[in-house]
């Protein structure tokens, strides 16, 4: 349609080119300025429109369509997309070849004459060939994002900017025309050298601004990375608001330990994703290549990166950037972020993930150091159990909730191992803690999740069981009393003449008491248990479950 349109348009409306090196010149500065976009509202922008208008003036509809095919395929082979250039290219010629036809038409219906010089026709007429060029343009941009499905406005932000930029432009144009006019190729290099450096300082100014907006956002994760005091909550963090900042479909970060890749997070579409990868070899795949160099990589498509498929990544994925995790120079994982577009990252994004995996990396230690430090103060050193400490705070948070009403009612189970001071005489002290700790193990085991265990101290042993009746906590208790006393513990005696393993057998006093049906205080449901344990359970035998009652 294009070259028939072209040959309609020739036989029409022929060019009249009295001087072909001042069209040469004014060809030669349009392809300049095509390869010189500014990024406005986020989208690229090329400020070709003052020549378009001056070369339309001069020498009609005919040579301004050429032209603009020319820059169309300039501003193709700039922009990548996922899309085929066998579908970009017709569309958008088309595209380009219908606005300048319906624009230059309109300036000669409203009377316009190609060449005039006289001011005023200059610059009314020559403005409603661009009002008319921008309005057809957005037209044809509405239609097509009606026939896709995305309804948008018509006076859109980038509509404005669009017309924005008319107003801003259409006078140097008329002035590029009007003073070419009277002193030939002087007046490009006169007004087109100051406009292209003008250009050139607002595109590196532009670039700047964009650097300094990525790294606030990268201070703002750094900041929020070490606030964090769980290394789960540092992972999670990390790889979602890395995969928002530089807007990927995908994002990974990869351990790399015992000569192995295993992912650690796996980002995908906007979620968390608990699907495995299996570990693969760590000189495998984009991955492998980051460890073995050391170095940050950006792929801008699939071509560029297929000899190191693993098979890991989705088969959509087109650009790639990737990047090590280091601490104290040492690689110890990667981080990949990949995007089902082409050319998706900058040079100055690879700079700022670097920045960010170092924040990341900090933040890690910083959070295993903490976990360290809170486990240490929470928890009993031989068991692993919460301690004291923790168990109080706890009871305390479940009554306030019980007060509030947003717990029905606690029940707590205190233990006790019987004759274990016989025990220690017997096997020797060494051997009383390795019953400790297996009799820690089968707590954790039988409770899980429904409660929280604590070494209350010595031998004794405590069990919160928030909405919990009595009866149920009775269940349980004595659930747990059966294990334990069938329960084949292994030791070492250290008294013995010769250190060898054998089994032995203990049992448990157990008490029970319920809040609010005991108590609504923290320390009275304690004492009520702990009373119950020794008139319930010790006095009438042991290996016992006894219940508080008033």
């Amino acid at each position: 349609m294009v070259p028939a349109g072209l040959a309609v348009v020739y036989h029409f409306f022929p060019p009249s080119v009295a001087d072909p090196w001042n069209l040469l010149a004014y060809v030669l500065f349009f392809v300049l300025m095509s390869f010189m976009p500014m990024n406005i509202n986020g989208a690229s922008t090329f400020l070709v429109q003052w020549v378009t208008v001056a070369l339309f003036l001069k020498y009609g509809i005919f040579i301004e369509i050429l032209v603009s095919q020319l820059s169309m395929l300039i501003v193709l082979y700039r922009s990548r997309t996922n899309e085929a250039q066998s579908l970009r290219i017709p569309f958008n010629s088309l595209m380009f070849f219908s606005v300048s036809l319906v624009a230059g038409l309109a300036y000669m219906a409203a009377g316009g004459k190609i060449g005039s010089l006289e001011l005023f026709d200059v610059i009314v007429f020559g403005l409603i060939f661009q009002v008319v060029l921008v309005f057809s343009n957005q037209i044809i941009y509405q239609l097509y994002d009606y026939t896709t499905g995305n309804r948008s406005k018509f006076f859109s932000i980038d509509a404005i900017w669009d017309f924005a930029l008319m107003l801003v432009i259409f006078p140097y144009a008329i002035a590029l025309y009007m003073f070419e006019a009277y002193i030939g190729i002087a007046a490009l290099v006169l007004l087109g050298v100051p406009f292209l450096t003008m250009t050139a300082v607002m595109k590196m100014y532009n670039n700047s601004e964009q650097i300094n907006i990525d790294l606030k956002k990268a201070g703002v994760i750094g900041h929020q990375l070490a606030s964090r005091l769980e290394v789960e909550e540092v992972l999670d963090q990390f790889v979602v608001q890395v995969a928002k900042m530089f807007k990927v479909e995908y994002a990974y970060v990869i351990d790399y330990r015992d000569e192995l890749q295993q992912f650690l997070r796996i980002y995908e579409n906007d979620q968390l994703e608990s699907h495995k990868i299996s570990p693969v070899s760590y000189t495998k795949g984009v991955a492998g290549k980051v460890i073995v160099t050391g170095e940050s990589f950006i792929y801008n498509e699939k071509t560029d990166w297929e000899d190191l498929v693993t098979g890991n990544l989705p088969a959509d994925t087109q650009s790639l950037m990737v990047t090590p995790i280091a601490r104290n120079n040492k690689t110890e994982g990667v981080l990949v972020l990949a995007s089902k577009k082409k050319y998706a990252f900058a040079k100055h994004q690879l700079q700022i993930l670097e920045i960010l995996s170092t924040y990341f990396a900090v933040s890690i230690e910083k959070a295993g150091y903490m976990q360290k430090i809170i486990a240490k103060s929470e928890r009993c050193g031989l068991t692993k159990l919460y301690n004291y400490r923790y168990l109080d705070e706890s009871l305390e948070s479940c009554i306030k909730e019980m007060n509030e009403g947003r717990l029905d009612q606690l029940s707590l189970v205190i233990m006790d191992i019987d004759h274990f001071k016989s025990i220690n005489d017997r096997y020797g002290h060494q051997s009383g803690n390795d019953i400790l700790i297996q009799l820690a193990d089968i707590l954790q085991e039988e409770i899980g999740d429904e409660g929280t265990i604590a070494r209350y101290g010595g031998e004794e042993f405590v069990i919160l069981l928030p909405d919990y009746s009595k009866e149920l906590a009775m269940l349980l208790a004595e659930n747990l009393r059966k294990r334990i006393e069938k329960h084949e513990f292994l030791i070492e005696s250290d008294l013995a003449a010769e250190r060898q393993q054998q089994t032995v057998h203990i049992t448990m006093s157990i008490g029970v008491s319920t809040a609010p049906d005991d108590s609504d205080e923290g320390m009275a449901l304690i004492r009520n248990a702990d009373r119950a344990l020794f008139i319930g359970a010790k006095q009438a035998g042991r290996n016992k479950v006894a219940a508080y009652s008033k």
